[in-house]
């Protein structure tokens, strides 16, 4: 099983929404998934459909109570499984700043899945701020899955995050830890900065950029209000036949690395 974060400090740029999309996309494809949902806002929970539950996030599993298979649920999409999250993750912050194996302690509860031959890919949705929970999360994670808006603050965000990963390879917690890739969002190609800002970003980080672009669309916005991924809310719609492709192209880069 491959551990990808899905990550941005930075509000707003689309990481919940790869997060639930490419899930669903790759579970139709036929990839056994895993979302963990480690944002304590519960979006990729709520975007589901699913209610939040006490004790059915990663908490207990952080705090010793119970083991990461007790709190993973499967879902009505076919291959795709979920931990949700709950407001009671944001305690964690505190909690696990506190002992000193913080970095490693998400890496620690997830390791049973890594062998067990469950799933494929466990994808990580993981809250925007630099906190316990997102670096702990990279330190868990073998890739990094950056999704950034097509402005120019979407650069500054990379910046920093792109920064982030050879601090924790540094820091002995993961030195393995690579960029999967970086996703570009809030595509709108009616404005000249948004291409300008597309072409910047593969002009520095070359391939490492996926061709498959996400359009801004107001469908996208409006699914997780019905509690639906975007392939069942608007099937046909350019953001859905967007996060299609996306799949593809993140599978066939899989089988060819």
């Amino acid at each position: 099983m491959r551990i990808v974060a899905i990550a941005n400090q930075k509000g707003g740029v689309g990481k919940t929404t790869t997060a639930l999309n490419l899930s669903a996309c790759l579970a139709a494809e036929g990839a056994r998934i895993l979302l963990i949902d480690l944002d304590p806002q519960a979006n990729a929970t709520s975007g589901l459909g699913i209610a939040q539950e006490d004790g059915g996030s990663l908490y207990p599993c952080l705090i010793g109570q119970y083991s990461v298979t007790d709190v993973i649920r499967s879902t009505r999409i076919p291959n795709l499984s979920i931990i949700r999250s709950h407001q009671e993750l944001a305690g964690c912050e505190i909690e696990l700043a506190q002992a000193g194996d913080h970095l490693t302690r998400i890496r620690d509860v997830l390791a049973p899945l890594k062998t067990s031959g469950h799933f494929d890919y466990a994808i990580l949705d993981c809250p925007p701020s630099l906190g316990v929970l997102m670096t702990g999360a990279l330190a868990a994670s073998d890739e990094l899955l950056i999704p950034i808006q097509c402005e120019y603050f979407g650069l500054e965000g990379l910046s920093k995050i792109v920064q982030i990963v050879p601090q924790i390879c540094e820091s002995g917690a993961n030195p393995n830890l690579t960029i999967e890739g970086i996703v570009m969002t809030m595509f709108d190609s009616r404005m000249n900065l948004t291409q300008q800002v597309v072409n910047d970003v593969r002009t520095v980080f070359t391939d490492v950029v996926y061709q498959t672009v996400i359009p801004r669309s107001i469908r996208l916005g409006e699914a997780p209000s019905f509690g639906k991924t975007i392939v069942e809310y608007d099937p046909g719609g350019r953001g859905s036949l967007a996060y299609q492709a996306l799949a593809t192209e993140f599978l066939t880069r899989h089988r060819n690395s």
